[in-house]
This record gives C-alpha cells, structure tokens and sequence, in this order.
C-alpha cells in the first residue's frame, strides 16, 4: 500500500470532516479551449510549468481533512516520473495517501486516482470497475471502528454512457453494504442523466446541491464533478472553489458525522 508510514496524534473524535474533490489533468494547465491542442504534448512530455502548477494546487490541498484526486499520474516521462499523488501529500502535509494506478502506458504515463488524508484510515481496497475499455477504477477508504465505519469511495467515471451505467451498478452495490458513505470523483455526467438516476434509485446517496457546475474550468456550465452522501451525513456546506489550473474546478464539502462514528484525528 502506498500510504505514507507516519502516525497522527491522537486527540479527540472528529465530528465534522474536511472533503475535496479535483481532477487536476496532470498538472497541465488549461484555462482555454485552445489549449486542449496548444497543449495536447504535456499529455505525453515533461514541461516546465507542471511543479509550479502542483505547487499551487498543493497550497489549496492543505486546508483539507480528505482529498480525492482524479486524472493524476504514478511516475512516468510526462511527470518526470514523479508520482504525483505523493508530491501533493508531501507538498500540502497530508501523513496519509494512496496512488491507484488502472491504466498504464509503459514509460509514457500512468493514469490514476489518488486519496490524501489527515487521518488515519483503517484500511483501503482496490477495485477495477467494469467496461468495454479496462483502465477505470474505484478506491474504497474505510474509517473508524469496524461495526460502524465511514466509507470513502474515489471514483473516475468513463466517458461513455453505457460504461458509466455498469460502472455505477457496481459503485451501488458496494455503497448498499454500509450506512455512511461518500462517493466522490469525476462522474463525466450531471444529475438528471439516466446513469445518475439509476444510481439514486439503487442506493441512499443524495445530491446535496444539483448546480455546482465545475467544466469547463474557463467557463463552468457542467456539473460532472460530485460529492455524493447517504442521509446519515450531515452536509454543512457544499461549494466549487475559483481554482482554475486544470480544466475542472475543484468542489468542496463540509459534513457533519453522525455521533455513533468515532474517527481520531
């Protein structure tokens, strides 16, 4: 496991938790549709620009409890085989992380999700999700004690919608084994489409707020980016962040935990 080997201090039981999700496409920066070709070679080469831009996305990480990551890369050409997931941890002191690697293209990239934390995870497990195309894949983050924990699930969805639709079958299916869930990540879909519906049907998770719009970052008019939480959580406050480095803005949430979780932090 890609953890971090340090111990937090022990104090008192968290009763509100920090969330973040960002897919930050590599590092690159993209703040015009132009840059989609002007740009289209960081995908495959290192350049210069691309620590400078992790930089500024670590000084945002930092104020977070919880971070889910999507589009980052676990060390090859285009990063200057630099994991990124673990140059975010260091950079914005994150004790914990974890790099889950689904698609790899030999030494040219190396396409994953990452999870940042300031607590302590009791364990952290690996899925492959389902599709025509293999390379998608979820993370599931479980907190607290084991009868009744807080469950994390970081998700990267495909771009197809026949893909998404299995891909959320099988996010469902783990979500109904607990009570107290979250599932973040890019979703590639807004509320209202079929796949979502389908998945609010199947399950208890909720949408806090429907129009958090996130993409394109230079003009967001598409919610795709979620925070999805069973009715057990108490959300806050909920809002996207005027990030603009990659091509999606980041969406935070503030949620209350119910009093039967205990999570040190």
């Amino acid at each position: 496991m890609n953890t971090i080997a340090a111990q937090p201090d022990i104090g008192d039981a968290k009763s509100h938790l920090r969330l973040l999700s960002y897919n930050i496409q590599v590092g690159i920066g993209s703040t015009r549709p132009r840059h989609y070709l002007t740009q289209s070679w960081k995908h495959i080469l290192p350049h210069s620009k691309s620590f400078d831009n992790l930089d500024r996305i670590a000084s945002l990480l930092s104020s977070y409890d919880v971070v889910g990551l999507q589009e980052t890369d676990a060390g090859s050409l285009r990063t200057g085989f630099i994991n990124q997931t673990e140059y975010l941890a260091d950079k914005s002191d994150f004790p914990f992380w974890y790099d889950q690697t689904n698609r790899k293209l030999g030494q040219l990239a190396r396409h994953s999700i990452g999870f940042l934390s300031k607590i302590k995870p009791v364990d952290i497990h690996e899925h492959k999700l389902p599709g025509l195309i293999p390379g998608r894949g979820a993370m599931l983050v479980r907190y607290g004690q084991s009868n009744n924990p807080l469950i994390l699930v970081l998700i990267h969805l495909a771009l197809g919608k026949r893909a998404r639709v299995s891909q959320l079958d099988y996010i469902s299916d783990i979500v109904n084994q607990f009570e107290h869930v979250i599932v973040m990540g890019d979703m590639n879909c807004k509320p209202g489409s079929p796949e979502m519906d389908r998945l609010f049907r199947k399950t208890k998770l909720r949408e806090p707020l429907e129009e958090l719009h996130t993409f394109p970052s230079w003009r967001p008019i598409r919610n795709i980016d979620h925070i999805l939480v069973t009715p057990t959580l108490n959300v806050k406050e909920a809002h996207v962040l005027n990030h603009s480095i990659s091509d999606h803005l980041p969406i935070a949430m503030e949620i209350e935990l119910p009093k039967g979780v205990h999570i040190l932090g």
